[in-house]
């Protein structure tokens, strides 16, 4: 029996557990004959859905690896850019006031 690729990633390699089909590679899960495609939704700490162009308000101090600046909370990022795909985790890509270009986990941040 011949498994289809993973509609995810493409990876040739999925397995049957039960009545699902998982990619070992993207760790994407569902059942033969599902055609949905998957809608990444990316929410903030708190549950919110978050949207390219959004404002987010920091709620933890960040420290910013390999500097000794840190991001406060309260500081408010704007025109956020959302990653789907990051595999680190660190899935908005911003721009803030004072420090650059660097991206953010959506766990630390609230939508303003």
């Amino acid at each position: 029996m011949s498994l289809p690729n993973c509609p995810k990633c493409q990876s040739e390699y999925t397995y049957a557990d039960a009545d699902l089909l998982i990619c070992p590679e993207c760790a994407h899960e569902w059942k033969d004959g599902d055609e949905v495609e998957e809608v990444a939704a990316i929410q903030d700490a708190f549950g919110t859905l978050l949207v390219d162009g959004d404002v987010v308000t920091v709620i933890k101090d960040l420290k910013i690896k390999g500097s000794s600046s840190v991001v406060k909370v309260g500081t408010k990022v704007k025109n956020i850019r959302l990653l789907p795909d990051a595999s680190d985790g660190h899935n908005i890509d911003c721009k803030i006031d004072g420090i650059g270009a660097m991206k953010l986990k959506s766990e630390f941040v609230k939508k303003a």
